[in-house]
């Protein structure tokens, strides 16, 4: 028995539908219900799921549809300039303009790198995300932000630029590494942190099943998942009013992390996770939270396979590297720190550097 849920983005003239699916073959019908006059289809997708993106290129051309393949190497590496550059020229001899349509086939790397290909080229052509991730099925593909790494800061350089449709099909989870899936319920439990404590209260309660991958157990988290996402998108599409600030709940230390230890040597996922315990910690520091609201969220990440503590490293060079976050205001800071109350996080300012260093030397512990 398949099953087919879906969300609506409601922004204006840029909503769009978020399809939740078992059926790989529900694809090409619903791309050709939201972009009826689009002929050119640009497929970028992943080395790694290359069979997958080839299924739906099939898919499409049986619809008429004229495809252009380009295959992205796996890895943060691929999220530069150059690796762009490239993609924007292979668009160009391909004769792409602005009644083409590009879809993007694989895991946040290629959503991000595509994403910003999308609203950059001819100044924007339309875009359809494909995650083939938990990461980018629960996170990465819905709200818009797309970009690439400088050597020293991650997604640094990007554009919102949201989607015109997200197909989310889980059957892409059934082959992902264990050590991938992982690092996508980092996210899950970030927005039970950040907004819907029930989906923390359902991982504690549902764990086991969670890593079994049972099949309406995902369909539920990555559901929540999304229609959280959507939420603060919905009310902060463009990090206007500080709202949607709160999706970067452990990203801050996260980004530093994978800094600061090579793109690649850490997954998103598992720095999100270090990241959120170090929150955890420092908002502890700060009085903001007791010891048993980390003792709690440290439990959940330990449960579903998450490391918490970080390696040994430099605190200093942490903080430097967090200089560069794009939360820095006017020179200052800030950070998403949690409260007591489960669901609620907080845009705190003023965290001095020997309170971010301690937290730092308490997570490397």
């Amino acid at each position: 028995m398949t099953t087919h849920d879906s969300l609506r983005v409601q922004l204006a003239e840029r909503s769009y539908s978020i399809h939740i699916t078992d059926n790989t073959a529900d694809f090409a019908s619903l791309v050709r219900q939201a972009f009826p006059q689009n002929k050119h289809v640009v497929v970028v997708f992943d080395q790694n799921v290359a069979d997958y993106a080839q299924t739906h290129c099939r898919s499409l051309t049986n619809q008429g549809i004229r495809i252009t393949n380009i295959p992205v190497a796996s890895g943060e590496e691929s999220k530069s300039i150059q690796v762009l550059a490239d993609l924007w020229q292979q668009m160009l001899q391909a004769h792409t303009d602005r009644g083409s349509l590009l879809v993007a086939v694989g895991g946040g790397v290629v959503g991000d790198l595509a994403g910003f290909a999308a609203a950059t080229f001819a100044r924007g052509i339309p875009l359809v995300q494909v995650p083939t991730t938990l990461l980018s099925q629960v996170d990465s593909s819905v709200g818009g932000k797309t970009g690439i790494n400088l050597p020293g800061a991650k997604n640094i350089v990007g554009s919102f630029w949201q989607p015109g449709l997200v197909f989310i099909d889980t059957t892409t989870l059934d082959s992902l590494p264990s050590r991938e899936f992982a690092s996508g319920l980092a996210e899950v439990v970030k927005y039970g942190v950040i907004l819907l404590p029930e989906v923390f209260d359902y991982l504690e309660q549902n764990w086991q099943s969670v890593l079994q991958r049972d099949s309406a157990t995902l369909n539920w988290i990555i559901t929540q998942s999304c229609r959280a996402k959507a939420i603060v998108v919905q009310e902060d599409e463009r990090e206007i009013t500080g709202r949607r600030a709160i999706l970067n709940y452990g990203h801050t230390f996260a980004h530093a992390i994978e800094t600061t230890a090579g793109y690649g040597t850490w997954l998103h996922g598992e720095a999100v996770s270090m990241g959120m315990h170090t929150a955890a910690l420092l908002g502890e520091i700060l009085g903001r939270v007791d010891c048993r609201f980390v003792a709690r969220q440290q439990s959940l990440l330990e449960k579903l396979g998450l490391p918490v503590v970080w390696p040994q490293t430099d605190p200093k060079t942490i903080w430097q590297a967090m200089q560069h976050d794009k939360k820095v205001h006017h020179g200052t800071l800030r950070f998403i720190l949690p409260t007591q109350q489960l669901g609620q996080v907080e845009l705190v300012a003023g965290v001095t550097q020997q309170q971010a260093c301690k937290a730092i030397e308490l997570a490397m512990k």
